[in-house]
């Protein structure tokens, strides 16, 4: 017994060792790395090529053009875009919305369940010590939101933002040096970089070129607006468990709401011929709470426009192509049901700045090879924990007439409405306040666990042992294919939280 005892403690204290030996390695390379030699650039030369400017063009534009960066973005159309996705900023995006300058947006404290006409209010903590900013989101207009970006980004001298589109990659010996692209006048150009970064959205047409990463679509979400209306609670988001799945309202200015609900993909109503307005008043409507049908009707009654958007899901996969880095939805995508896409990609851009102000010159392919390697590892505490989240949260949502689906979604209202440690940490998951994946997967197993107490009440049947099995089985499809699909050495390696959180509170700098 002496002698076991005696193996297990040495086979521990080598594990130990090996382990520490293994993080401070990692450490020093990533130190290597940040003090890398730099070089002097060609006067006049881009530094960084923007395809999109988008939420993220806009935004990294200016980013690195602060930093001293020139940079060319390139988009399509510089319109205002008319979008029902991205009108949501949850907390943990609001550090570098707040340095970008949106001064008009719509305060949200956190939100309001409805389920099986109870209702339950659900507030971010505001007493969370790993979060010391205002715990509020913002809402707003999509295309009000992205038009300010791009002013705010065009005023600095050292960006150009250019109507364009880009046709293609410029690339030699597996090394992209620009792209090929057609202007406003219809001339077809090019232009040069030591770096270009892809970010031009869920549709991109040069993700194709760079690996053969695929998007999944899940389902679609419908908005519109209803105007003129203020909700009961401005600052609260509604969130009501409706059939076939989630609707939401939520104020998107003074005077604007914005009405939202999903339908799968197996059965949606054609907008043109007036199928989609009439699928909301008679099976969306009547499941609104009645203070908020109105408002819901409202919209549909004055014929305001009715726009689809299909949700999907997409791992983020590094490109093994130098001088090139996708970000946004060109990079990684979600299911939008807890509006976290804006948070994710503001918080890849913090993390890219960080990395790249150690370079003055970006013409080394190798070194800048080096950057968006240790970026793709340095990002995981954030967007493994959003992406695991926000696909696991919308399978939960979606109504079942199974009693094991259906007990899930009724334990993750009991959760949310319970109040005290659960809603709070709950809440902070979702606003992206506590990035952390075992806080992740700690109160998804405790959602499950809570779910199947439920179930078994008030006596353990052969049934509902069944019934619970089915159920934990459901929690298991729903939680460990997105954690290994993410990577789970990656999200939990201590090296990368310590360097995610690093460069988050860097933004304060911006």
């Amino acid at each position: 017994m002496a002698f076991t005892n005696v193996c297990l403690w040495t086979l521990l204290a080598f594990m130990l060792t090996w382990t520490v030996f293994y993080v401070t390695n990692r450490g020093k390379k990533a130190t290597q790395l940040a003090d890398a030699v730099v070089e002097e650039r060609e006067d006049g030369a881009t530094d960084v090529i923007i395809v999109g400017a988008g939420v993220g063009g806009s935004a990294l534009a200016y980013a690195l053009a602060k930093d001293g960066r020139r940079v060319h973005v390139i988009e399509r159309d510089l319109r205002e875009p008319e979008r029902i996705m991205g009108e949501f900023m949850q907390p943990g995006g609001r550090l570098m919305l707040s340095k970008l300058g949106l001064e008009d947006a719509q305060k949200a404290t956190g939100m309001t369940v409805y389920k099986d006409g109870k209702e339950a209010v659900a507030s971010f903590p505001v007493d969370n010590n790993n979060f010391p900013f205002d715990p509020s989101a913002r809402s707003f207009h999509n295309g009000r939101f992205v038009q300010r970006l791009r002013q705010k980004a065009s005023s600095l001298p050292n960006v150009r933002l250019e109507e364009g589109t880009v046709k293609s990659l410029i690339e030699e010996k597996g090394v992209i040096k620009g792209v090929t692209y057609k202007n406003s006048a219809g001339e077809e150009t090019t232009a040069l970089a030591p770096l270009t970064v892809v970010c031009d959205g869920c549709y991109s047409n040069l993700r194709r070129s760079l690996n053969d990463n695929n998007a999944e679509v899940l389902s679609y979400q419908v908005g519109f607006i209803s105007k003129n209306c203020q909700l009961e609670e401005p600052e609260k988001l509604k969130l009501i468990m409706s059939k076939p799945s989630f609707t939401m309202l939520y104020q998107i200015s003074s005077t604007d709401v914005r009405c939202v609900f999903e339908v799968l993909p197996n059965n949606i109503p054609s907008i043109s011929n007036g199928e989609m307005a009439t699928f909301v008043k008679n099976t969306i409507a009547p499941q609104v709470p009645l203070k908020l049908r109105k408002i819901l009707l409202k919209g549909i009654d004055e014929g305001e426009h009715i726009k689809a958007m299909p949700t999907k899901k997409m791992t983020a996969t590094l490109s093994e192509k130098k001088g090139v880095i996708l970000l946004g939805d060109a990079f990684n995508m979600r299911h939008p049901a807890i509006a976290s896409g804006m948070m994710v990609l503001l918080s890849d851009i913090l993390i890219l700045r960080r990395l790249l102000q150690p370079l003055s010159n970006l013409g080394n392919a190798q070194k800048n090879s080096q950057v968006i390697k240790s970026f793709y590892d340095i990002r995981k505490p954030m967007s493994a924990t959003v992406n695991t989240l926000g696909n696991a949260f919308s399978q939960v949502l979606v109504a079942s007439t199974d009693e094991a689906k259906e007990a899930m979604r009724q334990g993750c209202y009991d959760y949310l409405s319970s109040g005290g440690f659960r809603t709070s940490g709950m809440m902070a998951l979702l606003g992206g306040m506590n990035p952390r994946p075992i806080s992740l997967i700690y109160h998804l197993c405790a959602i499950t666990l809570s779910s199947i107490g439920h179930l078994l009440s008030p006596f353990p049947s052969p049934l509902r042992i069944w019934h619970s099995l089915r159920l934990f089985g459901l929690a298991m499809k729903m939680l460990v294919p997105h954690l290994k699909a993410e990577g789970v050495s990656q999200m939990l390696f201590p090296v990368n939280a310590a360097a995610y959180r690093k460069s988050y509170m860097a933004a304060t700098a911006l």
